[in-house]
């Protein structure tokens, strides 16, 4: 398995250097979030992820989770490796202090999160399942609820899931079947089954919060007739302490391709005793603010495996030895030279690194819009950081996942055959990635909110607001000595995406099978121009850093070479979205649905 080492040099840069989080911290008046703190909170969290998290990673992955009459336990060290990061505080960083949080930034949460992510995905589905619920329940939840739920989340005795999916349905929750009957103590009486529940059933905290969707009696058709209630698995008492068994049970655990230390539920509610959350028929919005949170976590998911296999392909790149270069032999001393010597093996590594880095950039700046979109001074901050949360939360998802996927392809690649045994661990890498890509709404829906809902829904709005921050910064840097000509080839395309869009929009109002069938194509275009911005900003700040004379030169240097790399090799890739994403909806309906029939 590769050896985890937490990145800190390079999230120290985006925070220090790029995005200046300590003036975002500042602003937000997060006095406890100081330069040290921060610092010390990502080294110490390293410490954790690399020495308790990430030896569990493969021998979780081969014992799995298992489940006997409805009781599932995870893999040896789960549990107390949980107890371990419960007690270190971890689970709180970023909660309301007023329910014993530690009431750090949300940003900062979510960069230890990598950290999590990175050193044993299928673990940290537990705690980032609950974080989730938390942020649901604190911003619809009533005082009642919060005060009953909340502290025993934040302090990590309880933990959480969302119950959306049911058999017949997933991204359309409109048909979903699930009843919620109200009782006279003003309780519901929930029943129905849910599949593909992360976490929810398992032995790492003494009860589990369900937020569940469910249809009133008398609710409207389709999705404004969806509720969201807390569904806890031992109904609290009168001192808010787990009490009585309520009617949840887990059915069953998937067997699945990866993450399978992480138990993924088939739950069962039999008249399950439940309570309204926000208001009735108004289900989704509540949930939104949860799936949101997931969306994020789950675009970080990426880069999380992303950087692991990156690591694991170095190693391995570095000491393989394998023909001679094709410019003569790089180590005569020995049989043959490092397969890192040979140009298609660079190939492989610098397109990990490039999106690798590149994603890391777009996850950083986007944790910096929570931040802002919570605590911004005025209501106009506010707005401008929602809106491009809004925008670019699709984009994280689905572009950081497929992206992240040719990652963990490519570190497996770079190991041969040792890539495809198990032993190696870059296989393990491919098979948890792959589930980001389908969960919390598939990439193909990713792609057509954000065309459809986002952009088009917003007439260009919303787009326009992150096509003026990459025109500015062109602006400014358009004479740049050394970068002028990245600078140009990003402003073409930043022009470009406004007439794409354009283009998009005008064959959409004649047929909307446009939309559909562009957006996957738009998605992954858009995803390429962001972080062709993302990594000439990091340019400059490197060019900087060079030009001022540094004890760091390397690190700088090696900033400016893979974002030429980049500029040369991935960002041309915009050329074929292009093509696609204006090649119409006609080739792909012509043939009529009987012909893909068996």
């Amino acid at each position: 398995m590769p050896e985890y080492k937490a990145p800190l040099r390079d999230m120290q840069f985006l925070i220090d250097e790029v995005f200046d989080f300590h003036a975002g911290y500042a602003a937000m008046g997060a006095s406890d979030a100081t330069p040290d703190m921060v610092s010390a909170i990502l080294g110490e969290g390293a410490k954790f992820c690399e020495q308790v998290l990430a030896p569990l990673n493969r021998s979780g992955d081969e014992e799995e989770c298992q489940i006997n009459d409805g009781v599932v336990t995870t893999p040896k060290g789960f549990k107390e490796a949980f107890a371990q990061y419960v007690e270190g505080g971890w689970n709180g960083l970023a909660a309301d202090p007023a329910y014993g949080g530690q009431g750090l930034p949300s940003s900062l949460g979510l960069i230890v999160s990598e950290m999590v992510g990175s050193s044993n995905l299928s673990w940290g589905m537990y705690p980032g399942l609950t974080h989730g619920a938390m942020s649901a329940i604190h911003a619809h939840g009533s005082d009642e609820q919060k005060n009953t739920y909340l502290s025993k989340l934040t302090e990590g005795s309880w933990t959480g899931t969302m119950c959306l999916t049911e058999a017949h349905c997933g991204t359309d929750l409109g048909l979903i079947k699930t009843r919620a009957v109200p009782q006279a103590d003003g309780s519901y009486a929930i029943t129905g089954s849910k599949i593909f529940i992360s976490a929810g059933e398992h032995d790492l905290s003494e009860n589990i919060v369900h937020l569940v969707l469910a249809k009133l009696p008398d609710a409207p058709a389709g999705t404004r007739g969806i509720s969201l209630f807390i569904v806890p698995k031992f109904v609290p008492d009168a001192q808010g302490e787990a009490g009585t068994r309520n009617g949840v049970s887990c059915g069953s655990i998937e067997h699945k391709m990866g993450i399978k230390a992480s138990a993924t539920c088939v739950m069962n509610f039999d008249d399950a005793t439940g309570y309204l959350i926000g208001e009735a028929n108004k289900g989704l919005n509540c949930m939104f603010t949860m799936m949101n949170h997931a969306r994020l976590g789950t675009g970080m998911q990426g880069l999380c495996l992303g950087e692991t296999s990156f690591q694991g392909a170095i190693k391995y790149a570095n000491d393989r030895l394998q023909m001679r270069a094709l410019t003569g032999a790089k180590a005569p001393e020995k049989s043959a030279d490092p397969i890192i010597v040979h140009p298609d093996v660079r190939r492989m590594l610098l397109t990990m690194k490039a999106l690798n880095e590149g994603n890391r950039a777009l996850a950083y700046f986007t944790a910096q819009l929570i931040d802002q979109a919570h605590s911004a001074a005025s209501a106009e901050q506010r707005e401008e950081a929602e809106n491009l949360l809004a925008f670019l939360t699709p984009i994280c998802k689905a572009f950081m996942t497929e992206s992240g996927l040719e990652v963990t392809n490519h570190g497996m690649q770079v190991l041969g055959g040792h890539g495809f045994i198990r032993e190696w661990g870059m296989e393990q890498l491919v098979r948890d990635c792959r589930i980001a890509l389908i969960y919390e709404g598939t990439n193909g829906i990713q792609a057509l909110d954000l065309l459809g809902r986002k952009v088009l829904g917003s007439q260009g709005k919303l787009l326009r607001g992150f096509t003026k921050i990459v025109h500015k910064f062109c602006e400014s840097q358009a004479e740049h000595p050394q970068l002028k000509g990245y600078v140009a080839q990003l402003s073409g395309l930043n022009q470009q995406w406004g007439a794409l869009t354009q283009k998009i929009g005008m064959a959409a109002m004649k047929n909307p099978d446009e939309v559909g069938a562009a957006s996957m194509d738009y998605l992954m275009y858009s995803g390429y121009v962001i972080l062709g911005y993302f990594w000439l900003r990091m340019a400059e700040v490197a060019e900087q850093k060079l030009a001022a004379g540094t004890d760091d030169a390397a690190f700088y240097q090696a900033k400016l070479a893979t974002c030429e790399f980049y500029f040369k090799r991935l960002l041309p890739r915009t050329a074929t979205y292009l093509a696609g994403a204006e090649a119409g909806s006609e080739c792909l309906m012509r043939l009529p649905a009987e012909h893909f029939a068996l």
